[in-house]
């Protein structure tokens, strides 16, 4: 197909995870069984901090925001994943491709940004906890997840406006189980040079950037930490921003192995294996590591099952 043909009519191919047509069973298993971890976990956690008056907080409000996100980004992925490993197809239009970035994008971006919010929410409650109330109130938080909205939505509507300005011929091979941005950029046949421009610049302001927040505020909170006297007053600190620590690492830290190894290694199949951490189970984690370390959310969830039964 020559540059500038009819776009509309164009497939991709994506080639997922393995070849093997023995494997594919077992991927859809697996990869159904997390997606619908992942769905009920933080569909858990949105009903928890809405039936109970007294997880109407900051914290929680970001929480919950964070898994409505979470189950959005795993269902711009996975629902197609497993269509095309239970038909034995690869293909997928170039309008489903668009929309897939798109969406992607977003609630990859929205996932940064919340995490950088429900940082300074805990630098906040611990720096400054006699303000905390004033400082996080209910007009300032909804600003805040407003703001992260319309960043990512803009930062979205930007990358998809400029994939939709390149033509693409016949190498439609997606090495990806998902359209993912930059693979989809480097199989375009005409000059990608402003979408790798813009690709680096959003990553650089809407990664670097929250993440040198999010990088500030612990520094912040470890010096407060350090200046309580007590070691229960401490750990009570610290246990307040455990599991959000927790899932900062496991965001930036797969996502940071995610960009070192394609660095290194040409394996693009590699690639996407270790882009599993950061799209799939990470959103999936996320449920349990803050009902497992958090006892206001156990208690809610337990209350929940007993009325259920």
């Amino acid at each position: 197909m020559e540059p500038g043909n009819d776009t509309q009519l164009l497939e991709f191919l994506l080639l997922g995870l393995a070849e093997d047509p023995e494997l594919q069973p077992l991927l859809f298993g697996l990869f159904l069984s997390m997606y619908l971890f992942t769905v009920l976990g933080n569909l858990l956690i949105i009903l928890a901090t809405i039936s109970d008056s007294h997880l109407h907080t900051p914290m929680y409000f970001f929480l919950s925001n964070l898994s409505f996100v979470d189950i959005c980004f795993t269902s711009t992925t996975i629902p197609k994943m497993l269509v095309n490993l239970q038909t034995r197809s690869k293909a997928i239009t170039y309008a489903g491709c668009i929309t897939q970035i798109h969406f992607f994008v977003l609630f990859g971006g929205l996932d940064d940004l919340l995490l950088s919010v429900m940082a300074y929410d805990r630098y906040v409650a611990i720096c400054h906890p006699l303000h905390y109330m004033v400082i996080m109130n209910c007009r300032v938080c909804g600003l805040l997840v407003l703001v992260s909205w319309v960043v990512s939505v803009l930062h979205a509507l930007l990358q998809s406006l400029m994939i939709l300005k390149l033509s693409f011929c016949t190498d439609l091979e997606i090495p990806h189980f998902f359209c993912e941005l930059n693979q989809v950029v480097q199989r375009a046949c005409s000059d990608t040079f402003l979408n790798e421009v813009v690709l680096y610049f959003a990553a650089f302001l809407l990664g670097g950037v929250p993440f040198t927040g999010i990088l500030y505020s612990y520094c912040k909170i470890v010096s407060s930490i350090h200046a309580i006297s007590s070691a229960q007053g401490k750990y009570k600190a610290f246990s307040t921003c455990a599991s959000h620590l927790s899932v900062v690492s496991l965001f930036y830290g797969t996502s940071i192995g995610v960009y070192l190894s394609s660095s290194m290694t040409a394996n693009s199949r590699s690639i996407a294996t270790a882009s599993m951490m950061y799209t799939v189970v990470t959103p999936m984690l996320n449920p349990f590591i803050y009902s497992l370390r958090n006892k206001d959310i156990q208690s809610v969830l337990r209350r929940l099952c007993d009325t259920g039964r």
